[in-house]
């Protein structure tokens, strides 16, 4: 599988799949800006090497219709703030105007699509959007490491008329996340939180193959025991001895769990440990959070709640690796490939 390395880009228009995909405030400004950070590395690659670089993302879920407040400005805006260089939006992602645009860009340039989920045809992986799609490119670069898991038609579709290849993030996220599922340094500690166990039946076990013990919240607990959820193997399984209210893990579960992180030399923790959108119940995951960093181990956190409390609190570059992925982080550790990934092959 090709990465930017083996392109020469200088001189072409290049197509890159980014996961703009942010959280916003009610007035439409961005909330955590991660994802876009973490895309910052691929597109100055591809501004040293003289490309004309197109970018495009989904935003939220407009059911394939304009939603005013769910237009790529902001995402422009910080863009521009970390890029330090103009950085041009388009009105839609196809059409005439946006041909126009692209047909003038000279190199080391920036364009900014619309909104691709404007168009139902994305979600649909419809063909004919994704071939116009790549008539605006020479080259197609994915970077949306957390959309990866979608079969739509800018993550699959466009790969089928380009050249293509995986932009810095998705090989950085993809070289951590096989190592961890193929070869961690022992032992290895798994942390499950959030809620919805259902989605994360398959998560846990897969894990337990490969863990030597899985701490898991009171709620995730629960939601097994009340829902008759049988797993596949439970002796790794280090249930909370106790709660808060049942919405956060208590003191003595807080010593147990971190006895275990300090014992470990890989951790992978996915889902906050109690109802951190109320700050009495914060503390859980932030002691944990703080004892992770503490410890010797490797690690690596995911998931969109988990990733975004560890923003707010400024704890983020303290990780060895924090994942833009949500869904897609799931997926790979399940399945150990993502369908836009095999795409590009």
């Amino acid at each position: 599988m090709k990465t930017l390395r083996d392109f020469n880009f200088k001189g072409k228009r290049v197509l890159v799949r980014c996961d703009f995909n942010v959280p916003l405030s009610q007035e439409g400004d961005t909330l955590d800006d991660f994802r876009i950070k973490k895309t910052i590395p691929t597109i100055e690659y591809l501004l040293q090497k003289g490309a004309k670089i197109i970018l495009m993302s989904h935003l939220d879920d407009p059911g394939g219709k304009v939603v005013e407040s769910l237009r790529l400005t902001s995402i422009q805006e910080r863009l521009i703030k970390y890029l330090n260089i103009p950085v041009i939006k388009t009105l839609d992602c196809l059409g005439k105007e946006v041909e126009e645009l692209v047909n003038q860009m000279k190199p080391s340039e920036i364009l900014l699509l619309e909104n691709l989920r404007f168009h139902k045809e994305e979600e649909a992986n419809d063909s004919n959007f994704a071939k116009n799609l790549s008539k605006l490119g020479d080259i197609y670069i994915n970077d949306a490491f957390g959309a990866s898991h979608r079969a739509h038609a800018s993550l699959v579709g466009v790969p089928k008329y380009l050249p293509s290849g995986m932009g810095l993030l998705v090989e950085k996220e993809l070289e951590i996340l096989t190592k961890l599922i193929k070869n961690p340094k022992k032992p290895l500690i798994a942390i499950i939180g959030g809620k919805k166990v259902e989605t994360k039946v398959k998560l846990i076990n897969k894990l337990s193959e490969i863990t030597d013990f899985m701490l898991i919240s009171g709620l995730i607990n629960r939601e097994i025991k009340e829902k008759g959820i049988v797993l596949k193997s439970i002796q790794e399984i280090v249930e909370p001895t106790d709660e808060i209210e049942g919405k956060d893990i208590g003191p003595q579960t807080i010593e147990l769990f971190k006895g275990k992180i300090f014992s470990a030399r890989t951790i992978f923790w996915a889902g906050p440990l109690g109802k951190i959108e109320e700050e009495r119940f914060q503390k859980g995951s932030m002691e944990i959070a703080k004892a992770i960093i503490k410890s010797d181990a490797f690690s690596v956190i995911g998931g969109g709640e988990t990733v975004e409390f560890i923003n707010k609190i400024g704890l983020s570059d303290k990780f060895n690796h924090v994942s833009t992925g949500g869904g897609a982080l799931l997926d790979f550790i399940c399945d150990g490939k993502l369908v836009a990934v095999e795409a590009l092959k």
